[in-house]
């Protein structure tokens, strides 16, 4: 019995992570960007980019963050009058951003793959209830997770940025100038949209989860 409780526990805890990683894996679909670059609001890039080379090389990017783009194919991107598209600086740090992109991936997985085994282990009444109360505790949780940085993104998107940044990666290795093509392909509005709809989604299935148990208690109990 003791060693069941603490099975659920680690449900609850894992579940906010699930949650978030599969926003993180969404937003790294073409959706986003396509969504993202054609907003009245998103500023026009003023060293020459136009909408269809942002899409091109934004869409570039993040398959080389995914893993699906070799980093010699990377490196050696050319814009149109020869020059590197990224400079070395830029090069070494989406190569960082690309082994935390690929652990988030893998952890995405695992977790997805684990809790699919879970939902087939428990399919009689009393079990599927418990699970997904447990689910449903996580997916509270997660929901307070995302509130506190729903509101730090409102105070000071800047500061949130910047500590994110100093958490996962290394001095100033992050920081770029604005005709930098990084900069100029992921502004900080994308940045700022990007939370956001890694938030939303998160939201939306933390309360498809408690919609979940919800609905499971119903049928418990008819």
């Amino acid at each position: 019995m003791k060693k069941q409780k603490y099975f659920y526990v680690l449900v609850i805890l894992l579940t906010p992570l699930l949650i978030i990683t599969t926003g993180m894996r969404m937003a790294l679909s073409p959706v986003f960007i396509h969504i993202e670059y054609r907003l009245p609001n998103f500023p026009p890039d003023q060293y020459g980019f136009s909408l269809s080379d942002r899409l091109y090389w934004a869409d570039f990017s993040i398959g080389f963050i995914a893993g699906k783009i070799d980093k010699q194919t990377f490196s050696s991107a050319t814009l149109s009058d020869g020059s590197p598209l990224f400079n070395e600086r830029e090069i070494s740090h989406m190569v960082d951003v690309r082994n935390l992109t690929v652990a988030m991936l893998w952890t995405w997985r695992f977790l997805a793959l684990g809790f699919a085994i879970l939902l087939l282990l428990h399919r009689k009444e009393e079990s599927k209830n418990k699970l997904f109360h447990a689910l449903s505790k996580g997916a509270k949780t997660t929901l307070g997770i995302i509130a506190v940085i729903l509101i730090f993104l409102a105070i000071n998107f800047n500061q949130l940025f910047t500590a994110f940044h100093r958490i996962f990666f290394e001095g100033d290795t992050w920081l770029f100038f604005y005709t930098d093509s990084l900069i100029r392909l992921f502004p900080l509005k994308f940045w700022q949209d990007l939370f956001i709809f890694i938030g939303m989604l998160s939201v939306g299935l933390s309360l498809l989860f408690i919609f979940i148990d919800k609905k499971v208690k119903v049928t418990v109990r008819s």
